[in-house]
């Protein structure tokens, strides 16, 4: 039995991707651009086993059996890496041996959490381990299960070319600066709600291209600016620049959403609250020190520099009171020491709006964070013995 265990980070985009020039290949309509976020914090974990004792390809998410032939786009991502093998005579062992894939993920799973992109990243690269292939150009592989797992594929900031070749060999992720770059780049996530969302990305999207005019207007000349611009932030550490584009980009994602026919929903009354916060915040603050961005769900990941992190969350805290306080079941991740003198000012503060008490589940604090990493043995899903799921 040959086995490979691995994790991918969780990606989210400044620059939104939305609506596919074809849907079988996943290629967008745009560019997009993105921050990976930490594994300490959040990401999917992927063992992968062949063996010629193994009768059937199964897959296990999050210790469920799931459809593993039927699925289309898992099956693409396993033949073009077998493809890929073969042609580069990396095989150490026959391609007719079967698969067994375990993967899990340490946070909500379709609940516009980007869990598909972690996933689908952590399959391909733990494949690519297993087949040999790791050193190849993966993201056009894995952009075929998932379009933003490309993204997943490297660390710190992550463009994804919409290429225009129509085999979209040319449509790949890749880097445009190493989390080393920005290392003080945090991020907040507000999980409003963790239960599967009522219309799916994949379906969304496609509403979109054939319904709404803005989604062709802010393709053609919104995004090419918006991606010049924000990658000009970044390398020059200009954090209310890329704050401003991001907000602005999220917020014409959401409105190309209600512009469907009919209309996707994606945020809710909690997200637009969490909206007016942060331009509340900002303003008492004198400048940008707060971003939000909306992915295809209620949840609010909010993008701020290290120094900023104890007052936000502070903010945070105040306007949007919890009975679970600061307990490590509710503020989750990298932990975040409050000043006493932080929280009286912004208890005292009456220009934050007050909102119902309990309306996140949990907050998780995490940072800009490097690609994808192989695990030893001892941290396989999978028991080396026989190839099924391990308890944990």
């Amino acid at each position: 039995m040959f086995v490979q265990t691995c994790i991918a980070p969780v990606n989210i985009a400044l620059i939104k991707y939305w609506g596919k020039r074809h849907e079988e290949l996943i290629l967008p309509i745009n560019d997009s651009l993105s921050v990976t976020l930490n594994t300490d914090e959040m990401c999917a974990k992927t063992t992968a086993a062949a063996s010629a004792s193994f009768k059937d390809n199964v897959m296990w998410l999050n210790g469920e059996k799931v459809p593993f032939e039927q699925n289309a786009r898992l099956m693409r991502c396993v033949k073009e890496l077998q493809q890929l093998a073969t042609a580069k005579g990396k095989l150490k062992f026959p391609i007719e041996w079967k698969l067994h894939i375990a993967s899990r993920n340490n946070f909500p799973t379709a609940a516009g959490l980007a869990s598909s992109a972690a996933g689908y990243a952590c399959l391909v690269y733990t494949l690519a381990q297993l087949y040999g292939v790791e050193k190849e150009e993966l993201t056009t592989i894995a952009r075929q299960g998932s379009g933003s797992a490309c993204r997943s594929l490297h660390g710190g900031f992550v463009r994804w070319h919409m290429g225009t070749r129509n085999d979209g060999s040319d449509s790949i992720g890749s880097p445009v600066v190493s989390a080393e770059h920005w290392q003080d780049f945090h991020i907040i996530i507000l999980v409003v709600n963790d239960s599967r969302k009522k219309t799916s990305s994949t379906n969304g999207m496609k509403r979109a291209v054939e319904t709404s005019d803005l989604l062709t207007h802010r393709a053609q000349h919104c995004v090419p600016q918006r991606i010049a611009a924000v990658i000009d932030a970044i390398k020059n550490h200009d954090f209310p620049k890329l704050a401003e584009i991001t907000m602005r980009d999220s917020n014409q994602f959401h409105a190309i959403a209600l512009d469907t026919f009919p209309p996707c929903a994606y945020m809710n009354d909690v997200s637009h609250a969490i909206v007016d916060f942060v331009h509340a915040f900002n303003k008492e603050a004198g400048e940008i020190k707060l971003a939000y961005t909306f992915d295809a769900g209620p949840n609010a990941c909010l993008f701020l520099l290290e120094k900023d992190v104890s007052a936000a969350l502070a903010a945070i805290q105040n306007s949007f009171p919890n009975d679970a306080g600061d307990s490590v079941e509710y503020v989750k991740g990298i932990p975040i020491r409050c000043e006493p003198k932080e929280i009286g000012a912004f208890y005292n503060n009456g220009t934050l709006p007050k909102n119902d008490k309990n309306l996140f589940k949990y907050i998780i604090h995490t940072r800009i964070g490097t690609g994808p990493q192989r695990l030893d043995e001892s941290k396989s899903l999978l028991n080396i013995s026989n190839g099924l799921p391990l308890e944990n």
